[in-house]
């Protein structure tokens, strides 16, 4: 199965399709993400508030995969938005990982209610890393339009991603719309909903008219829309299951009638970014 590239507004490549690790107990980290990588997907998204960084490093290291055939994702912490602070935090990620180089890394929320509002330093000290040669990419995860506009309009450095919530019953259009204004691609987290959509009776049915599983069509609806997706399990059948989506499309009419499931705010199932506040202990 050959999964598609996604080109970033910096030339670099990206796979459409990925392995999430969000909630994948450290303990745990490197047998499941090993598994993935044996099924086949190369791109893999942690974060250093997943506490499993270690274990997706130990899976690369007992891989043997080349390390230009993986794709790596972390995200900042939210306790280290200081510069000084995300430095430190940055160098321990890629200690963690056991790389020298990270293919993408993110401000993991903007936290627009803590650090006096200053997310544009933060965002800065990520583009220290491109110009180091230690980070390919950078980009945000769970940022507004707003948020996108004020980065971009004080650095002039677009984000090469923005990862946010997006799946059927949150399209999340708005911050959609932002990013591709700005050349950002949308990473899709939650692409499943925790799993809410699968009993959807519209996607039931289109998923019974191509022989395939809700879980399957809902995938390759963000596929089809141009959303970057890592779904996450533990159980080697539904890695499988999720990878098999490069062999149907969806009709246009499919596509839309999926989008029209959108249930607006309503729909979120994570925080809202405008006043999502939290710093781990």
């Amino acid at each position: 199965m050959t999964v598609s590239n996604v080109v970033l507004n910096n030339e670099t490549t990206i796979p459409q399709l990925g392995f999430g690790v969000f909630q994948v107990p450290p303990a745990d980290t490197a047998a499941v993400t090993g598994t993935a990588l044996e099924v086949g997907y190369r791109h893999i998204d942690t974060a250093q508030m997943y506490g499993n960084e270690a274990g997706v490093g130990e899976a690369i290291k007992a891989s043997g995969i080349a390390r230009d055939e993986l794709y790596v994702t972390s995200k900042l912490n939210n306790t280290f938005h200081e510069p000084d602070a995300a430095r430190r935090a940055f160098d321990e990620t890629l200690e963690r990982l056991g790389l020298d180089r990270i293919d993408l890394f993110l401000i993991h929320w903007p936290l627009p209610t803590r650090y006096d509002g200053d997310f544009v330093s933060t965002w800065r000290t990520l583009a220290e890393f491109v110009e180091d040669g230690r980070a390919t990419s950078i980009g945000v995860s769970n940022f507004q339009p707003a948020h996108l506009d004020r980065i971009v309009a004080e650095t002039g450095v677009v984000p090469a991603v923005n990862q946010i919530e997006v799946h059927p019953y949150f399209t999340n259009e708005e911050a959609r719309a932002a990013s591709i204004r700005h050349g950002i691609e949308v990473e899709a987290w939650s692409p499943i909903a925790q799993g809410k959509v699968l009993d959807d009776a519209v996607i039931g049915e289109i998923a019974t008219a191509h022989g395939k599983t809700p879980s399957q069509v809902t995938l390759r609806w963000h596929i089809e829309r141009g959303d970057i997706v890592f779904p996450k399990s533990v159980r080697e059948e539904r890695m499988r299951e999720n990878f098999d989506i490069f062999d149907f499309t969806l009709t246009e009419d499919q596509v839309a009638a999926i989008s029209g499931l959108d249930q607006g705010e309503a729909g979120r199932t994570g925080p809202n970014p405008d006043t999502f506040d939290w710093i781990p202990d």
